[in-house]
């Protein structure tokens, strides 16, 4: 056979043809022309060479397989020699996923570090200047979502009776809060290190800033308690133990709730949008009094410091004060 005949026999190219050639793998005979003259066994030779290297065997270390063939053997691991390729290159891959898998773990513990480093709560006493705050991380040209009527129904709106499960192990039933204030936000999926967002993310108005939000509550939960709410929640469509890992690493003193089914957005008509093929809540804040939305804040923004925006509401509109839709009973007779 020529070169390109048995390049074609073999399925490889002329060039690894001759490669294999000048490592000595393969011997044709020469013609009285001079032209190399290639054998089936040749072509047989070429094959297995091509097959162990897709085994991760190199090419350089084929040699006592071929042998194996050339010596009259049916099977080019018929041979002691050939069992000893076998382990050696075992050997070598054992070695390689061990340095991999120490490698791995150290990119793994560096991805941790840095991803933790700023969505930790501040150590008492630290130093301000040595502890990055979060919200430095959102980007400084995030769309501005537009009030598009989509809450303008909720205000005086009664709490349907939906009971969610809570990062706490428990289940709160949202009709029944009990008395005072309670303040539930709603955003659309906090992210998790190591875990991609969806596909132009940035570009969603109100999409970006959920752990920035979640960390502006923390960080003034006990003003709004001291304001008067009695409760504060997180709402997402995220499963419970995905909302777990973020009260955890963001040390958040309040639970999230988790609604995958979207009960409370179909009961109340609450905004949602799309991203990657997935429905997820747009950013939302409910004040809850006595079973009734109170106040509703949205469009959400700057996320990063809307728990202050509450807060400031609380404060401008202390609990004695009649709810939002509610009529003030009517005076003596003569006021």
């Amino acid at each position: 056979m020529r070169i390109n005949e048995v390049a074609r026999c073999a399925g490889v190219t002329t060039k690894t043809v001759r490669y294999y050639e000048s490592l000595g793998l393969i011997t044709p005979a020469r013609l009285a022309n001079g032209y190399r003259d290639y054998s089936a066994h040749d072509a047989r030779l070429v094959r297995e060479v091509r097959e162990l290297n897709r085994l991760g065997i190199p090419v350089g270390r084929t040699r006592p397989f071929l042998d194996c063939l050339t010596s009259g053997r049916d099977h080019a691991d018929d041979c002691p020699s050939s069992l000893a390729g076998y382990r050696e290159a075992i050997d070598d891959l054992t070695r390689r996923i061990e340095e991999l898998t120490a490698r791995r773990s150290v990119l793994a513990r560096q991805l941790h570090r840095a991803a933790h480093r700023n969505s930790r709560a501040r150590a008492e006493g630290a130093d301000e200047d040595t502890v990055s705050h979060l919200t430095d991380l959102l980007p400084p040209d995030l769309p501005v979502p537009e009030d598009d009527g989509a809450a303008a129904h909720l205000p005086g709106r009664a709490v349907p009776p939906i009971e969610l499960p809570d990062t706490a192990g428990g289940v709160v039933p949202l009709h029944a809060l009990g008395q005072g204030r309670s303040i539930l936000y709603c955003y659309p999926l906090t992210g998790r290190p190591g875990t991609d967002l969806p596909d132009g993310w940035n570009t969603i108005p109100g999409a970006r800033g959920c752990t920035s939000e979640a960390c502006d509550f923390r960080d003034h939960h006990d003003d709004l308690r001291a304001a008067g709410a009695t409760h504060v929640f997180g709402l997402s469509s995220q499963d419970t133990a995905y909302q777990r890992e973020v009260v955890d690493r963001l040390r958040l003193p309040f639970p999230m709730l988790s609604d995958p089914g979207f009960l409370l957005a179909a009961a109340l008509g609450l905004p949602t949008f799309e991203a990657a093929g997935a429905p997820l809540h747009r950013r939302i804040t409910l004040v809850i009094r006595d079973g009734r939305g109170e106040h509703v804040f949205f469009p959400v923004f700057p996320p990063d410091t809307h728990a202050q925006q509450v807060l400031a509401w609380l404060r401008d509109n202390p609990e004695d004060r009649p709810a939002e839709n509610e009529v003030p009973a009517p005076g003596p007779s003569g006021d």
